[in-house]
């Protein structure tokens, strides 16, 4: 029966139907083959769904969508121009410290290249920078918006795997800075070679200047990762908290966003919300189909009879990660891998929020890895170039990725 899920599986996502569709179609046609009542759709469904750590999701959804559509990204990058716009190809640290910046308030890829692309890529083209190699290093940085806390992604895998949000979104500092420090490095390679121009002049009184008008912004992660690492409120409590803040500073104090824009933007979360919720509630049925069918058990057996090698194994998982990255929407790969892989994960002597970062991260590459590269599709129609010229440009940020990303499943200590 594993077989036949696996062969619906494929043969619907040939046939173009989306994802969501085909979890739920492929796995109740396996149970009703295998004599399953299909009354249990229904339960694994709202079950799956019927958890309060969900609630951050559409919160943290609608908080980046007002931060990226009101002045506050555009302060934020106005801020980092300040202090590192008068370096060779200062550009493009801006464009990377942006997606970090805008990636601690936002917790979404799509929503930071977004963000920071609006903002940043006309300045860049007018610079004489490469439209392509901008384009995709924003998009690039795109990537941090779901490792650096908060992310939506380590929340949907908190609620899987039964671990503590808190103690993932502590683990995702770091990961997420040693990718934005590649990303700098390779930008500033480029910088020298093509010789970008220098942008703002090095001046205290600029940098003070941008620091008082972009300090809304720079108190929105604050607020929210000090109220949950302090204990004063919960993960899901800090998403509506984000909200709040966000309505509040772009309605009343930089008064750029109109309450018809607002509409528009609780409408647009509430979309976005609705099929992230769907995936959710679909993949939950194939969690538990694959758990009642021993599956995730039989793959760990399979995986530890190829090889002894822990490192081996290690990179095979990761192989299939990225691999699924390449080809699903992020919290469908998740919702379908973590089920399947944490056993796997457990005997080759993988913590669970280690695994949680490793799988994360992978999927995050993923962004920006064509066919299904959500960061590049965002860049590309912000930008107003085709898709292929990114995805060539993309290439040696995605080398540096990857490398960042073999360094912190094989060198612990960076989590």
């Amino acid at each position: 029966m594993s077989l036949v899920l696996a062969g619906l599986f494929a043969l619907f996502l040939l046939l173009g139907i989306p994802v969501a569709i085909v979890i739920g179609a492929a796995t109740m046609s396996a149970l009703n083959l295998s004599g399953v009542p299909l009354m249990v759709v229904p339960q694994q469904m709202f079950s799956g769904i019927n958890s309060f750590a969900l609630v951050a999701v559409p919160m943290f959804v609608l908080a980046g969508d007002v931060m990226a559509q009101g002045e506050i990204s555009k302060r934020l990058v106005a801020f980092a121009d300040s202090m590192f716009g008068f370096i060779k190809g200062g550009l493009s640290i801006v464009s990377v410290l942006a997606g970090m910046f805008f990636a601690a308030i936002s917790g979404s890829g799509a929503a930071t290249t977004a963000a920071v692309g609006a903002s940043l890529v006309p300045e860049l083209k007018r610079k004489g920078y490469d439209p392509a190699s901008a384009a995709s290093l924003i998009a690039a940085a795109g990537t941090i918006g779901v490792v650096i806390p908060p992310s939506v992604p380590m929340i949907i895998y908190a609620v899987i795997a039964q671990e503590s949000v808190r103690e993932l979104f502590l683990n995702g500092f770091i990961p997420g800075i040693a990718m934005g420090v590649g990303l700098i490095f390779i930008a500033l390679i480029q910088g020298h070679r093509r010789a970008y121009p220098r942008g703002t002049a090095f001046n205290l009184k600029t940098i003070g200047r941008t620091f008082i008008s972009a300090s809304w912004g720079l108190m929105a992660p604050l607020i929210i990762l000090g109220g949950i690492f302090s204990g004063i409120f919960t993960p899901s409590e800090a998403a509506v908290i984000a909200v709040d803040y966000a309505i509040l500073v772009s309605l009343f104090i930089y008064r750029d966003l109109t309450l018809k824009q607002l509409y528009r933007i609780i409408i647009r979360a509430g979309v976005t919300t609705s099929v992230i919720m769907f995936v959710i509630a679909a993949s939950s049925i194939l969690s538990w189909t694959l758990s009642s069918w021993q599956v995730p058990n039989q793959i760990a057996t399979a995986a530890l009879s190829l090889s002894s090698n822990t490192y081996v194994l290690l990179l095979l998982v990761m192989a299939v990660i990225l691999v699924a990255g390449v080809f699903l929407e992020t919290a469908s790969a998740l919702i379908i891998l973590t089920p399947m892989l944490l056993p796997l994960a457990a005997q080759l002597g993988l913590g669970t929020v280690h695994f949680g970062i490793i799988i994360v991260v992978g999927l995050a590459i993923g962004m920006v890895t064509p066919p299904v590269a959500i960061n590049l599709f965002v860049a590309s129609t912000t930008a107003r170039l085709p898709i292929e010229r990114i995805a060539r440009a993309v290439l040696p940020y995605l080398g540096m990725l990857l490398f960042v990303y073999l360094m912190i499943a094989f060198v612990p200590i960076l989590i």
